[in-house]
């Protein structure tokens, strides 16, 4: 299965600043064409994500918006479904709730994710709910009362077994595995599988793949800033996908993190984090990172690198700028010309 469009192109807005702020910066991505904006959801790292994305729709029109990602565990399922429905109401078909296993939201309060069995059974029932049936909590039988709009979910998957739930039983899927060719391949087949499975048209199923871009024209000078996002990605399952580009990083399982808060991925201090980092990720390991899993590049690289994606199947992206507790205004207004260019964008 291939398109060939260029992808729908969404941006990461991290909610870390006043919520009128975070507003203000989705109108910017909506004035120069974006097709999504999306936004984390960890409540000790940022400001409440429903909160702001009820801000977002009312001071847009035209942009999709949605959460990237929110979970079941610090929310209950009965929790996300209202909020869901609440914020669909004030952007009626332009609302996508994306929900993963937890990471930054569970983590910093002693929690642990969702196993794959929990997070099918919470997903089922917010679905349950947002189509206005009952659900059965044991003791008693509830449903969510004016349901309202419907809301598309997506799942948030890079292990085998959900990514093939998600082709079963979402409404579509955001790919957490960079876009490396064969690994990004090996995601859109397993979720295609999922869908034929059950008898679904894998087209249904909406594919976004998120890659962390940057745009310069000095990749090797740059590249040094993914050495945090390299090695959480080698120590958390994913050496064998970095071998497969070519990338050997050996970062131990266990290593003491209590010098970067909160930890390497969410660092308040980046140039800290980059710096432990590479003790296990070579500048070298860095800058092939940066090409094969990211959108690295001049504005034209990255418009030659997009239309490649929509052609393996991928009918949006979610890009991100590197750090997590700054708005991305320089990257939006790099990739607005990307998207100038592409002449499908208003």
């Amino acid at each position: 299965m291939s398109g060939g469009a260029m992808p729908r192109l969404g941006i990461r807005l991290p909610p870390c600043d006043r919520i009128d702020r975070i507003a203000d910066a989705a109108r910017h991505a909506e004035r120069l064409g974006f097709d999504n904006v999306w936004l984390p959801d960890s409540q000790l790292l940022w400001r409440d994500a429903f909160t702001a994305l009820a801000a977002v729709a009312l001071r847009t029109e035209r942009i999709d918006l949605g959460t990237a990602v929110t979970n079941l565990v610090t929310r209950h399922p009965a929790v996300v479904a209202s909020a869901a429905r609440s914020i669909a109401e004030l952007a009626p078909g332009r609302f996508h709730l994306g929900v993963g296993v937890g990471n930054s939201s569970v983590g910093p309060v002693g929690l642990r994710s969702s196993t794959r069995a929990e997070l099918t059974e919470r997903l089922a029932q917010v679905r349950t709910l947002l189509r206005g049936e009952e659900w059965d909590y044991g003791s008693t039988r509830s449903r969510l009362r004016d349901p309202g709009p419907a809301v598309p979910v997506h799942l948030a998957a890079s292990g085998p077994k959900n990514l093939r739930y998600a082709g079963e039983a979402t409404d579509g899927v955001i790919l957490l595995s960079g876009i490396a060719p064969a690994n990004l391949t090996d995601s859109l087949d397993r979720v295609w599988e999922g869908a034929r499975s059950v008898g679904r048209d894998p087209a249904d199923v909406q594919v976004t793949a998120s890659a962390y871009c940057h745009v310069t024209d000095d990749v090797e000078r740059d590249a040094r800033i993914l050495k945090p996002v390299c090695a959480t990605i080698a120590r958390h399952g994913g050496r064998t996908s970095l071998a497969l580009a070519g990338i050997e990083v050996d970062v131990p399982e266990e290593f003491d993190e209590g010098e970067v808060y909160p930890d390497l991925i969410h660092a308040e201090d980046w140039d800290l984090a980059v710096e432990v980092a590479g003790r296990w990720v070579s500048d070298e390991a860095a800058v092939r990172f940066a090409q094969a899993f990211c959108l690295f590049g001049t504005v034209d690289e990255i418009g030659a690198r997009l239309v490649e994606l929509g052609a393996l199947g991928v009918t949006g992206l979610l890009v991100q700028h590197v750090g997590s507790y700054s708005l991305p205004y320089e990257l939006m207004d790099a990739l607005g010309d990307v998207l100038a260019k592409s002449g499908s964008r208003a």
